[in-house]
């Protein structure tokens, strides 16, 4: 009878073993790239093929984009996928204090999380995120070739 408070200061103090209740409660989320949010606009800083010495039975050549998010000027790798879609990617060497230039036009990416909670997928050590669209036209439907990207 009356262990009911041994009981719930137990259950409060064994919560913070759980991955996935302490994520939610430190507020991790704001320290992240993406800053809480899902898709974030970036500048396209510098494309680049690497080759990645992946775990067994895989060796290739992954293409990959250094951008830069808006939001908060943090530099990511991104994953761009397809054959041939690294081509639609321009590179802008700029600084961040370039960007409040009106009349600078600059190569806008949207970027999606990759999966697995927050880690790198498959192969790609490192690569956290994927390049969706570039200067608002979706990657896939320029693989396609449906649309032709924007002139600006």
């Amino acid at each position: 009878m009356g262990a009911r408070r041994k009981l719930t200061t137990q259950r409060r103090r064994q919560r913070w073993a759980n991955k996935d209740y302490k994520k939610s409660n430190l507020e991790n989320e704001w320290k992240k790239p993406f800053a809480g949010s899902s898709l974030p606009k970036a500048l396209s800083l510098r494309r680049y093929e690497t080759r990645i010495e992946a775990k067994q039975p895989n060796s290739t050549i992954r293409k990959c984009a250094r951008v830069q998010l808006i939001k908060n000027g943090k530099n990511i790798a991104a994953f761009v996928p397809n054959d041939g879609c690294l081509n639609y990617i321009e590179e802008n060497l700029s600084t961040r204090s370039n960007l409040c230039n009106h009349n600078y036009v600059v190569d806008e990416v949207l970027i999606v999380g990759f999966g697995r909670k927050g880690h790198a997928v498959g192969d790609i050590p490192g690569v956290r995120f994927t390049v969706v669209k570039v200067s608002g036209v979706s990657l896939s439907v320029l693989f396609k070739e449906k649309k032709e990207k924007p002139r600006l």
